[in-house]
């Protein structure tokens, strides 16, 4: 196919960039890019050319947005503007799509940003785009989600911050219709006032009901001493556990008295309860039936 010249000089800044007779114009020092061609809708900068595009101009939207320097805007409701990569071959590799609605009519509106990217070579969706991050628009709090994708922190720190007094939670959920989600488990630092002395902003595990409701907080951590709280929110000590039994479930004998253990340790058999009172010093008690 033969490429035909384009007619349109396009100068930006005063510096001829595309267009018939660049390649003779110069300013300031900077030599053009030369002359771009038309290859059927495609526009072709010359290859190892650049476009380099600068502003000092603010987003200022009763001005026009000055500071946009590429537009691209979809002029139908399905329509997909992109930015995409292509390998070697001219085959999609990478891209980034805005959009409203989705191509099948049945499916919910999308409207949000996405990145895509192929799927692997030799699986059931060989070579095809995939959205792998979406950032919805047209909403007040941006439900981010990721598809077919794992999220790696490397030598980084993954963060969940909230100002003072608010919830900071990380949500295990199930997913429903239409991106809608219904959780299962939150771990929270929660709202609890930080008062000095290491208080307030405590560690929880929260459970829900199969509708998305709170059951209860079944394991707590207090910031300020450490106490770990089963079934209660305000433990008092290490371990506080607000229930009727505790079980340990297998059975231990020692050999003797002053077999190996640390003390505070505990264990039991058919016969006896042992309590470790001092390093390699078990005591115990004798069990009888009632």
């Amino acid at each position: 196919m033969k490429l035909k010249k384009l007619a349109v000089t396009v100068i930006l800044g005063g510096v001829c960039l595309l267009g018939a007779g660049c390649a003779e114009q110069s300013q300031g020092g900077k030599t053009t890019l030369g002359q771009a061609v038309q290859n059927g809708n495609d526009i072709m900068i010359p290859h190892n050319d650049r476009l380099n595009l600068s502003t000092d101009k603010k987003w200022i939207e009763q001005e026009g947005h000055q500071s946009d320097l590429i537009r691209l805007q979809w002029t139908a409701e399905r329509a997909k503007p992109a930015i995409v990569w292509v390998d070697e071959a001219g085959k999609n590799k990478t891209a980034i799509i805005s959009h409203d609605k989705a191509n099948n009519p049945e499916q919910h509106d999308h409207k949000h940003i996405s990145f895509e990217t192929t799927m692997s070579p030799t699986g059931q969706y060989a070579n095809q785009l995939f959205t792998r991050l979406e950032i919805p628009f047209d909403t007040d709090i941006s439900e981010i989600r990721t598809h077919s994708s794992n999220f790696n922190v490397m030598s980084g720190v993954l963060r969940v911050a909230g100002e003072k007094g608010s919830n900071r939670d990380i949500e295990l959920s199930v997913s429903g219709k239409e991106n809608e989600t219904t959780p299962r488990w939150v771990m929270r630092a929660d709202s609890s006032q930080e008062s000095g002395d290491n208080t307030g902003s405590n560690l929880q595990f929260i459970r829900y009901d199969d509708h998305g409701k709170v059951v209860d907080s079944p394991l707590s951590i207090q910031r300020t001493n450490g106490n770990i709280g089963i079934g209660t929110n305000d433990p008092d000590t290490k371990l506080d556990i607000n229930g009727d039994k505790l079980r340990i479930r297998e059975k231990y004998t020692p050999a003797s008295s002053s077999s190996a253990c640390s003390q505070g340790q505990m264990a039991w058999d058919d016969d006896h309860v042992y309590v470790c009172v001092a390093e390699n010093n078990w005591k115990r008690t004798e069990l009888s039936s009632w």
